[in-house]
């Protein structure tokens, strides 16, 4: 792997000084950006909305097969990444992965996938694979969190010999998605935790619309203090290491997961203006992954950097 990787969890905290406040650490920005035309055209159009951090899909994720990386296509990326000063850098695994299956072929099929993820991700240099835990189905619940943190286990388990480890995704709950709740994704923790050596490989991604549809509130300023408690109480803020920054079309307690532009949903601005500047969260990268389409339907870079510079805007509020 190319010695430039940077662990997410060791960023830089440079000071912004911010006008009547302590300094904070300066949280780097970013959003969702496709590789169609690419690898490298992801880091292009990063740069060319403001961001300061990148997640990307590496691979077709409604497809099972895929197209190995070329080498020297992973190596263009690897050095983009680091002349565009992006950092972190995440990947999103596959919709298609279940770990949590109670279909044999199809969770095994799932782990495979996972493995697939990682090896690609560590070919790209990238530290963190974001995966969602998956669905119980018609399964019980409780049996599926265990088959999902198994799932998740074995994979890590797998690919022992590289860096890049997984983020179990918080989810809005909608049908029988698994991690709406801290308790349940803290369970899948403690299972893998249980191998010592995997623990450095294994966080977490809190998404803002999920936690908010899933009946955590994020709003007034005592209602987000009650959510990092139960946070930090039950899966620790120490195993954050990505936030996706959402709004949120449906309302809190919905478990609906629909993602809206920051501050014309559900959430609201008041709300990101609570997250972006609270001293708590300063340290952890946000990541959009708002809607991207105009007025036309198509993809308007306009959409990330106005919902960039609004975060921005609300650091300093």
């Amino acid at each position: 792997m190319a010695k430039t990787r940077q662990n997410p969890m060791k960023i830089s905290t440079n000071s912004a000084r911010i006008a009547g406040k302590r300094e904070l650490p300066q949280r780097p920005l970013g959003a969702h950006q496709s590789i169609a035309g690419g690898f490298c055209r992801a880091v292009e159009r990063a740069v060319d909305t403001g961001c300061q951090c990148l997640q990307i899909f590496t691979r077709n994720i409604n497809r099972w097969d895929t197209k190995p990386i070329d080498p020297a296509d992973a190596a263009a990326f690897r050095a983009a990444v680091v002349e565009a000063g992006l950092a972190p850098v995440v990947a999103h695994n596959s919709y298609l992965i279940n770990p949590a299956s109670a279909d044999p072929d199809l969770r095994g099929r799932s782990i495979d996938g996972l493995v697939v993820e990682l090896e690609r991700a560590e070919l790209l240099g990238i530290p963190w694979v974001v995966a969602h835990p998956g669905a119980a189905g018609s399964s019980d619940r409780s049996e599926a969190v265990v088959r999902a943190a198994e799932g998740f286990r074995d994979a890590l388990a797998t690919t022992s010999n590289m860096q890049a480890g997984l983020l179990i995704e918080t989810t809005a709950g909608q049908g029988s998605c698994l991690g709406h709740t801290f308790e349940e994704i803290a369970a899948m923790l403690a299972i893998i935790d249980r191998r010592s050596s995997l623990k450095k490989r294994i966080g977490v991604c809190l998404d803002t619309c999920h936690v908010f549809a899933a009946g955590y509130p994020l709003a007034p300023a005592a209602a987000l203090e009650d959510t990092l408690d139960a946070f930090a109480a039950t899966i620790g803020l120490d195993r954050l290491v990505v936030i996706h920054a959402n709004d949120s079309k449906k309302p809190c307690g919905s478990r609906v997961d629909r993602h809206e532009a920051i501050g014309k949903g559900e959430i609201g601005s008041r709300a990101f203006g609570l997250l972006m500047q609270h001293p708590r969260l300063a340290h952890v990268p946000m990541i959009l992954e708002t809607p991207k389409e105009g007025d036309d339907g198509k993809p308007d870079p306009a959409n990330d950097r106005a919902n960039l510079a609004l975060l921005r805007r609300l650091s300093k509020r």
